[in-house]
């Protein structure tokens, strides 16, 4: 971290922080915006990554598990393959929604704040 008095650092670096978008960085909308994306983004992601890295230790060591029959020709490994694309689309989906409800207004808050309009 630089200490040298603000007068004695190049003329971009003092630029960079009387910058609005570092304000807006260390201001409390945007920290509120940053927890809601973070407390939706990051459980789900370890969830499905989870839930991914089961299907591969599943299809690897459990090879009669995987081979059950559920229906005809079909088996549990192909369920759950499936399974995958199907939670794939609904996080995506779900994600949107959340986006739009809760992220856009937060984040178009803070853009009409940068744009002067608040």
């Amino acid at each position: 971290m630089d200490t040298a008095p603000a007068s004695d650092r190049p003329d971009d670096q003092r630029q960079q922080e009387d910058s609005p978008y570092v304000e807006v960085q260390a201001s409390a909308e945007f920290g509120e915006l940053r927890r809601t994306h973070r407390s939706f983004a990051f459980p789900l992601t370890i969830a499905f990554v989870s839930w991914y890295l089961l299907y591969v230790l599943l299809s690897n060591y459990a090879d009669g598990f995987m081979d059950t029959k559920v229906a005809g020709n079909v088996n549990v490994a192909l369920v759950f393959g499936l399974a995958q694309f199907l939670t794939t689309f609904l996080i995506a989906w779900w994600y949107s929604r959340h986006a739009a409800a809760k992220l856009d207004p937060q984040s178009a808050a803070i853009k009409s704040t940068l744009d002067g309009g608040a």
